[in-house]
């Protein structure tokens, strides 16, 4: 190993005394990792990167992810020395309120920050949805001649991010796909929160990856040739995702602290900053110290970058000229917009065509928009057929066949969640997922984290209630509509049939600043005759009047979602039977309702007006609905194994049942 370059060793310092001096002002961070992987990171940064600080919404820029999200200060660093828009002071704001430079990483707060990590491997799984979308992007849309889409993946990942088990899952899936274009760092420091990782992590690392199909090299950390080395053999590999395995010491340089469990997670202390600049040849009193020789160096990104875009903008004008229709429709894509005409193939259903499942009504709803949008692209976790998540037609996703748009995730819910939100964050592509709702368990994480980052993802979830019978309790959802409704930015429509599940295809395609989830059912549901009912496309609203009491004025209002919008309907039949005038609300969405004037909620749910809801799942949430005096008809257990009807009929899920309930509600009154 060579003797570092003066200047080098200047610059790579700087980065250790950035984080060092911003986790000591803050007095809370993650020093060690920054400090030990500087060295890595500078060789990226300063020799391979292209990027454009300028413009970091560049679509052809490299990714970089910092999977190992609790060292921030490491990108913060990395930002502001090479010329992104942030400041010496938003380092010195570190943690704080208000900051641009919080705990971890955060998308669309940070400028060049690409995507939010700190939850250990959805960092690296969103690495694996980048490159994959950059792979289906290029084979789709690239001419020969004329490379549009060509860039690199880049991924720091640490122990942590490599024990959690969604990195299995994603580091499987990117070695069967051959994803030549993902390249992942390994932070090998030995060292987690609780001490030493031979107390937990003593798997070979390497025979893992190797076995997952990947291209395994194992460097110095500290030998800045023998890491540009291993990046240039990365880069030349085509056929397999690359693990750089970089040997690093955490908190390296400081006396008392290195390889110390210690200084993962909280500051150095004050009198130790100080040893560890000394040691590293630092003015030991100066704090947040740039020296001048230092910028230059690292804001050569600025001039190369620009260089790279403009090479990049003249191809494009040219490939612009010989593909007009291809460039019009990138250019949309990466603007977040979807091409014209979309929403003109969706289809309408009649009552005829019924009954249907709304997961049926979904695959004929998703099959004809897949034609009107060439980068819809997505699929299941092994439960296509269940799920009717597969575009009919088109190839599966590959690595033979890198234009096919069916994922097959296999049985990995947890990677597909993290895949999906990699796509998305991406861009260019309309990335959507499917498993039965009962498993969104496994995706809660990831979709929690596309919610905060505010990525327009579809998840098509399937077997949305306990009537999906026989299977028995442990494929039965009860807790998990009001478990999902409760994630901020989450949209969840339950649709009643096959109309207002088209309807809510339409929303969630429109909706580009947040996930939607579509609740579905396994068994078949009429198609409702609209011609005495308000048509389907109010499901905009969340909720509307879908049949109106006798007179316009009711003495109870009903509220359903699903399949349970077809049992107020009977019920209301038997009501007016028995003299009580009844309103039927179907309320698919209680995220859009929410987000109607006060005025039409008000009109929709009387509030002088007894109110009833109908929902086979837990009634958790339903009270702000029917109001301290009202009632709920859910489930307060976990389901059974037995015919769909026999449990209706266990759980009072059926007519009689609602007409004997609503009759001592207004008896109560």
């Amino acid at each position: 190993m060579k003797a570092l370059q003066p200047i080098d060793s200047l610059c790579i310092n700087t980065i250790r005394t950035l984080a060092m001096d911003a986790v000591q002002k803050a007095n809370s961070g993650h020093p060690g990792m920054p400090m030990g992987m500087a060295d890595v990171a500078y060789v990226l940064w300063t020799r391979f990167l292209k990027h454009n600080p300028r413009d970091p919404r560049w679509p052809d820029r490299d990714r970089f992810v910092l999977s190992a999200g609790h060292g921030s200060m490491l990108l913060y660093s990395l930002l502001y020395l090479t010329g992104y828009d942030l400041t010496l002071e938003d380092l010195m704001a570190f943690r704080q309120w208000g900051s641009r430079t919080p705990g971890h990483p955060e998308y669309g707060l940070t400028p060049g920050v690409e995507t939010t990590t700190g939850p250990l491997g959805q960092g690296i799984g969103n690495a694996v949805g980048m490159a994959i979308a950059e792979r289906f992007l290029a084979a789709t849309f690239n001419r020969p001649g004329f490379p549009i889409v060509d860039h690199f993946t880049y991924a720091i990942v640490s122990d942590g991010d490599l024990m959690e088990g969604i990195s299995h899952e994603v580091a499987s899936l990117a070695g069967h796909l051959g994803l030549g274009k993902l390249i992942c760092f390994y932070d090998d420091n030995d060292i987690s929160i609780e001490g030493s990782t031979e107390i937990t992590f003593t798997e070979d690392v390497a025979a893992r990856f190797r076995a997952y199909g990947w291209y395994v090299q194992r460097v110095d950390g500290y030998d800045l040739d023998g890491v540009a080395s291993a990046v240039r053999r990365a880069r030349r590999e085509k056929s397999r995702p690359s693990l750089i395995i970089c040997r690093t010491h955490l908190a390296y340089g400081s006396p008392n602290k290195q390889d110390r469990a210690s200084a993962h997670g909280e500051p150095l202390g004050e009198e130790e900053v100080r040893l560890t600049k000394q040691a590293l040849e630092w003015p030991p009193d100066a704090h947040f110290l740039v020296p001048p020789e230092v910028l230059p160096v690292f804001r050569r990104a600025l001039k190369d970058g620009a260089r790279a875009q403009t090479r990049w903008r003249a191809m494009f004008a040219r490939y612009a000229a010989e593909y007009p229709r291809e460039a019009a429709l990138l250019e949309r894509l990466w603007a977040g917009e979807l091409p014209d005409g979309w929403e003109d193939v969706i289809p309408t259903f009649s009552p005829t065509d019924g009954p249907m499942a709304t997961r049926r009504a979904s695959g004929i709803v998703l099959n004809a928009l897949a034609k009107a949008l060439p980068t819809l692209i997505g699929g299941s976790a092994d439960l296509a057929p269940s799920t009717n998540t597969l575009l009919t037609g088109f190839a599966d996703f590959q690595r033979e066949t890198p234009t096919g748009r069916n994922l097959r995730f296999g049985v990995r819910e947890h990677a597909m969640g993290a895949i999906l939100n990699g796509m998305a964050l991406h861009g260019g592509v309309i990335p959507y997922g499917g498993t039965f709702l009962v498993f969104s368990d496994y995706m809660r994480p990831t979709v929690r984290l596309a919610a905060m980052m505010h990525l327009p993802v579809v998840y098509v979830w399937t077997h949305d209630s306990v009537w999906i019978g026989e299977d028995g309790p442990t494929h039965q959802p009860v807790e998990h509509l009001a478990a999902l409704r409760a994630i901020p930015n989450l949209v969840v429509i339950r649709p009643c049939d096959a109309n207002e599940t088209a309807e809510a295809w339409r929303m969630a395609l429109r909706r580009r600043n947040g996930p939607t989830a579509l609740a579905l059912t396994r068994q078949n549901l009429p198609i409702l005759d609209r011609s005495d009912m308000a048509g389907a496309e109010n499901l905009s609203r969340g909720a509307y009047i879908l049949r109106e009491a006798p007179e316009g004025n009711p003495d109870l209002v009903l509220i359903a979602t699903g399949s349970e919008v077809h049992l107020a309907l009977a019920a209301q039949e038997e009501l007016e039977n028995r003299g009580v005038r009844a309103r039927v609300v179907s309320m698919p969405s209680w995220e859009l309702f929410e987000a109607q004037p006060p005025e039409y909620r008000a009109a929709v749910l009387p509030p002088d007006v007894p109110r009833m809801a109908i929902e086979a799942a837990s009634p958790m949430g339903w009270e702000r609905y029917v109001g301290p005096n009202g009632a709920v008809i859910g489930i307060h257990r976990f389901g059974a194994s037995a015919p769909y009807k026999v449990l209706m009929e266990k759980f009072g899920f059926t007519p009689l049942a609602v007409v004997e309930r609503a009759l001592a509600l207004l008896a109560e009154r």
